[in-house]
């Protein structure tokens, strides 16, 4: 009968429905999805012998074979089934459709988390339940995962509020450790790069970017054209955040000021295409374009390696004990790496010293440094 229902309306086009029919309807499927949810876990939750059948740990197995699901939505779904079974008033909030799957999922994994906290007993878990399942009513799923944090705290804040606190203070060294960036080439002109921020830098992170990304400002300045994809927007905010990042505020890498070192022959420099490596070589580095590298001098601090003809570079004497800066950028782009055997640590990573110490009357100059 549903079935049949379902090809009846899927037959009917939505463009000619009244406004109040496609509201109705929709708020209708809202609650028919939890109850079919409701359906499908009580199922699952007595799978057992699908498992027996296929061989399997559980029904995740004959899902990923006959059904096509995935094996990790698979399992979530069985579980999610065996923690709905433990708790009645969410089962019965799925059924009468007042709970959403993905908000039961949410109170599942609070009361989980309740049920395996030392401090909690089996009176706050019941009373938890039933707060949570009553805020559902009122709440989308992520405003509901953030209640679940803090339940027992209104259950009896004065019996757990030390707890939350020890809790979210857990919370923060687990973010600190899961703390992560990597960056790649892709080798088509882009870099790729993911990571994992803890919740308070991630934030302000994105707000930071979005505040450069600005498609509002975009929109009116391209006033009738349509604006690009956000994600677009905001990786273009990235870079521009990027490019206006204070040099001088940065911290001394490799005993310098961070710095972009673009080397480009004059002749290349000239030509209206031409190539300019950024880094210090290939290796240590990337080919862009000339138009690439005069943009960049126009809005970024660049030390420009314009390589033309036989004149040494700064060589200091006896004045300097230490390598001063732009000494170390010219030991950077003659030695490319560490100078120690067998060694390649790239050049921001080493430090500029004297091949004859000074103590015993070396000089400062280009030809008696090395990067170590």
């Amino acid at each position: 009968a549903i079935e049949a229902a379902l090809r009846d309306l899927l037959v009917s086009d939505p463009v000619y429905w009244r406004t109040e029919q496609k509201k109705n309807l929709l708020e209708r499927l809202e609650k028919l999805q939890a109850q079919q949810a409701a359906l499908k876990l009580r199922v699952l939750a007595s799978a057992g012998d699908i498992a027996e059948e296929t061989g399997d740990k559980d029904a995740s197995g004959w899902m990923r074979a006959e059904l096509l699901v995935d094996k990790g939505a698979a399992r979530s779904q069985v579980k999610l089934a065996a923690g709905v079974a433990k708790y009645g008033l969410v089962a019965a909030g799925l059924a009468e459709g007042v709970v959403s799957e993905n908000k039961a999922r949410v109170i599942t994994a609070a009361l989980d988390a309740i049920e395996n906290d030392p401090v909690a007993s089996a009176e706050d878990l019941v009373l938890a339940e039933k707060l949570l399942v009553d805020y559902a009513s009122r709440l989308t799923a992520n405003e509901l995962r953030v209640v679940g944090k803090r339940i027992l705290r209104e259950i009896d804040p004065v019996r757990f509020e030390d707890a939350e606190a020890r809790a979210l203070l857990a919370e923060e060294e687990r973010a600190q450790q899961r703390t992560a960036l990597r960056v790649w080439d892709n080798h088509d002109g882009t870099i790729g790069f993911d990571g994992v921020l803890p919740t308070s830098v991630g934030m302000r992170f994105k707000r930071l970017v979005e505040a450069y990304a600005q498609p509002r400002k975009q929109h009116l300045l391209d006033k009738g054209a349509p604006l690009p994809p956000w994600e677009r927007l905001m990786g273009q905010g990235f870079v521009r955040l990027l490019e206006t990042i204070d040099p001088a505020s940065l911290p001394r890498h490799g005993g310098d000021a961070t710095t972009i070192n673009v080397v480009i022959s004059l002749e290349e420099l000239r030509k209206g295409l031409g190539i300019a490596t950024l880094g210090y070589d290939e290796t240590n580095g990337t080919v862009i374009s000339a138009a690439e590298a005069r943009r960049m001098a126009c809005n970024a601090t660049i030390i420009p390696w314009v390589l033309g003809g036989d004149s040494e570079v700064l060589d200091a004497g006896r004045d300097s004990r230490l390598f001063q800066p732009i000494q170390r950028k010219a030991l950077r782009l003659q030695h490319k790496c560490c100078q120690a055997e067998g060694c390649d640590v790239p050049p921001e990573w080493c430090d500029a010293h004297h091949l004859d110490p000074w103590a015993a009357g070396g000089k400062t100059n280009l030809n008696d440094g090395a990067l170590l």
